[in-house]
């Protein structure tokens, strides 16, 4: 295993005090336990009139979720150890930091970990709050990771839209209605070509040769729908915009709407891959009739050092993208501002 790492024990608490040095205008950083908030959240929109805004998961999947802390998206963030849930306490600190009058909505990738602590801690809070569960991963339906579909690539969508209404002051039932809609209208495939190594474990999640890829896979290198061989761009494409159209049919989802097109790269995967990947899928969508209004490509929820990407395709509606348009400033995405 070649990876700049000094001592695998602080890899995290390391990356995250360089990630708060790096945007210390954006975040303030807590340890022990760790978690991260938005910088002068009191100055931004009155916290007493806020709905707090927070998510977290394992580490390993950066920019999410400490990168999308930040005007329009995240008030918190609760980073766990690789590819591990954070605890309930960290949950909780965070929430005791940002939370107002409004309560606290947590969104909540769908694995068991995950949803086992946001569930704890969210029972020990003292203030109103309530929790959006992501599944936009249409590959697995069930998995000993999960409590069903997982959450993948979608769950940015979901911050980005929630933080926005609420920083209108809009109140919890009113973010997680639109969480909840903005989950339902996404579905998400990936494909691996290697797998990724966790730092701890010092060698490949899982064996695959050169001339295979893993269809389906999930973000910690769960199995996917099948191990195939690899095929050219386009072949592959097809079979990722097949499963995704056949998801929105079979929960009676019309897809002859606008919709945001997410390729999202897994760490090791390069920007002139991933065009190529939007530029088939976007033609193969059209033929569909969807119509790719919105569109975004590049490493947002990764796996580590894994190569690969999935498709993400999230239909719109006026409201969600109204909320995908406006204003974000953030680490890792900011526009309009």
């Amino acid at each position: 295993m070649k990876k700049f790492v000094n001592n695998v024990d602080n890899l995290l608490a390391e990356s995250l005090s360089g990630f708060a040095s790096a945007h210390q205008e954006l975040v303030d950083l807590y340890l022990e336990p760790t978690y991260l908030t938005r910088k002068n959240l009191t100055l931004k929109n009155g916290r007493k009139n806020k709905v707090a805004i927070i998510s977290g998961g394992g580490s390993g999947h950066e920019p999410l979720h400490a990168g999308y802390i930040g005007f329009g998206m995240l008030d918190a963030a609760c980073p766990g150890h690789v590819f591990t849930s954070p605890t309930p306490d960290q949950m909780i600190a965070a929430a005791e930091v940002v939370h107002g009058d409004k309560g606290v909505l947590f969104i909540v990738k769908n694995y068991a970990g995950d949803v086992m602590n946001f569930e704890m801690a969210a029972e020990m809070l003292p203030f109103e709050n309530a929790t959006v569960l992501t599944s936009d991963d249409c590959a697995v339906i069930n998995s000993t990771y999960t409590t069903g579909r997982r959450g993948v690539a979608g769950t940015m969508i979901v911050e980005k839209c929630v933080g926005s209404l609420a920083e209108t002051g809009a109140d919890l039932q009113a973010c997680k209605t639109l969480g909840d809609k903005v989950n339902t209208r996404t579905a998400s495939i990936g494909v691996a070509l290697t797998s990724c190594t966790v730092p701890a474990a010092g060698r490949p999640t899982f064996d695959i040769a050169d001339s295979e890829i893993e269809m389906g896979v999930g973000i910690h290198g769960e199995p996917g729908r099948r191990r195939e061989t690899m095929r050219e761009a386009d072949a592959i494409v097809i079979d990722c915009v097949d499963a995704i159209l056949a998801d929105f049919k079979a929960r009676n989802l019309s897809v002859d709407n606008e919709a945001l097109l997410l390729i999202n790269g897994f760490g090791a995967t390069p920007l002139m891959e991933l065009y190529l990947i939007y530029n088939t899928a976007a033609k193969l969508f059209s033929k569909h009739g969807v119509k790719i209004s919105r569109s975004l490509v590049g490493n947002y929820v990764t796996a580590l050092d894994m190569a690969g990407a999935s498709v993400t395709l999230c239909l719109l509606d006026d409201e969600i993208k109204q909320h995908w348009d406006s204003p974000v400033h953030t680490a890792a995405l900011r526009w309009g501002m």
